[in-house]
Parts: C-alpha cells; structure tokens; sequence
C-alpha cells in the first residue's frame, strides 16, 4: 500500500491491499476496503467509506460521508470518441451513495466537470456519463444509464433501467416510471411515463411529502393543464400561465425549464 504523505491519521483504517498514490487526499475517519485502487489527485472527505474492489481515477473529489460500495468505478476516461485526454475532473458532494457496479465518468472539454449533488443515491449498475450534472437528492434506481451532458435537477426520481438521451434536461422533483426512454426533457414537478415517454400528471405524492402547500399543487396543477391538456400551444400556454397564475417559485421554475428547452419538453 502506498501511503498519502502526511494524510494517513490514526483514525483511517485502510486495507492493507488497497493501493492509495501518494498525491491522494484523504480527510479523517476514511475507511478503504480490500483490493481498492485511489489513483493520484483524488480527494477524500471526512467520514466516507470505499468499500473493497472499488476504483478512483485522477481528478475525483469526495465532500464528507460518502459511502461507496464495493466494484464502483469513478473517474474513468469518458466514451467519447472526441476525448483527447483533456484535464477534467468529477466533482462529488456529501452525503452520497453509490451502490455496487456504478460507473461515472470524467468530464470532457465541454464542461470540464461531471457533477453529483448532496445527497444523491445511484443505485447499483448505473451509469453516469461525461460532463453530467445532478442536483442535490437526485435517486437513479438500478440501471439508470444517462447520456452525455445530462442536467438532472434537485429531488428528481429515476425509476429503474431507464436511458436518458444527451443533453437532455430532467425538472426538479420530478418522478419517471420504469424502463422507459427520454428523448426530450421533462418538465419539473411531473410524472413521466409510457411510450413513448408523456406527462402523466403532476407528482403529487413526491410533493406532498416534500411538505409543499396544497394551493402550490393546485397551481402546478392548473399550469400543466393549460401545457397538456388544453387547445393551446406551448407559447400560448406560457403566456397564459403568466397571466392567470400568481408569481411563486414554483411557477417561475415551470416557465424557465420550459421556455429554456432545447431538445422540446415530452
């Protein structure tokens, strides 16, 4: 085992099969499990846990109290026939989970950084791919594959074995149904499902225990009728929101995820 000069406490219990570079960071309180490999220029917070079998490429960094279960892979080159071995990094925040056969790439030239929020949880198998970024409490059940360059926004749910195309866009607290495909983005706030994927209804169970206030959800309610369920176009839906529909950060939310779209909303 190689030891991060001047990093190694007392308090660390670090396998003594697990191959740790010398450049690495490790706060206090790490735990690394058998046969894992940290590469140089990782950085490890207080409190997290590599399980065994477990790999760090360069450029990876760690907040506090993570927990990485075993055969996860984090930090390799991405799949991108256009990568030339750039310097981009993956930037994890606290809190994280990140459960057996997990892959999450490095970032390339486009954004520099692959991004994952406070708190998030990627369940086993999923894979996240170059320059994504995911809000803080983002879920990804069992084989979620994602796109390059995937935003996915705070509180989202993604059920198991669902593939999100490229630069598609996920709203906040929004909940999509397994085994389904994203080609477009999902607004936030709503249930995605069917194929091909449509608005479901808005995500009323995921809000109310989010403890929103049921006049918000009567008002996301209405606005997505107006989007879905009227005779009117987007455009002419917005502009309607706007008018009839009070000024809250909810509503606000809805019209700039959905003004902002590039790939159209489903």
């Amino acid at each position: 085992m190689c030891r991060p000069q001047g990093t190694i406490t007392i308090s660390q219990k670090i396998h003594p099969t697990a191959i740790v570079d010398s450049s690495a960071s490790l706060d206090n309180n790490v735990e690394v499990g058998a046969y894992s490999i940290i590469d140089a220029d990782v950085k490890i917070g207080d409190g997290c846990r590599i399980s065994n079998h477990v790999t760090l490429r360069s450029g990876v960094s760690f907040g506090n109290d993570c927990s990485i279960f075993p055969c996860a892979v984090i930090g390799e080159i991405p799949q991108d026939l256009k990568f030339k071995g750039e310097d981009s990094k993956i930037n994890i925040g606290s809190n994280v989970t990140v459960r057996e056969y997990v892959t999450i790439h490095r970032a390339t030239s486009a954004r520099g950084k692959t991004i994952i929020g406070n708190s998030c949880y990627l369940m086993a198998y999923s894979h996240v791919a170059h320059d994504c970024v995911l809000g803080k409490e983002v879920t990804l059940v069992n084989g979620v594959h994602l796109g390059g360059c995937v935003d996915i926004e705070d509180y989202a749910f993604v059920s198991g074995n669902v593939v999100i195309h490229q630069f598609t866009k996920i709203g906040r607290h929004a909940f999509i149904g397994g085994g389904y495909r994203v080609v477009q983005d999902v607004p936030p706030y709503i249930m995605a499902a069917k194929e091909p994927l449509t608005f479901t209804g808005v995500n009323l169970v995921g809000l109310k225990r989010a403890g929103f206030s049921n006049e918000v959800l009567r008002n996301l309610k209405e606005a997505y009728r107006l989007l879905y369920k009227s005779s009117l176009n987007v455009s002419q839906a917005l502009d309607e929101i706007r008018k009839t529909l009070p000024d809250t950060e909810e509503i606000k939310n809805v019209l700039s995820f959905v003004k902002n779209s590039e790939r159209g909303i489903i």
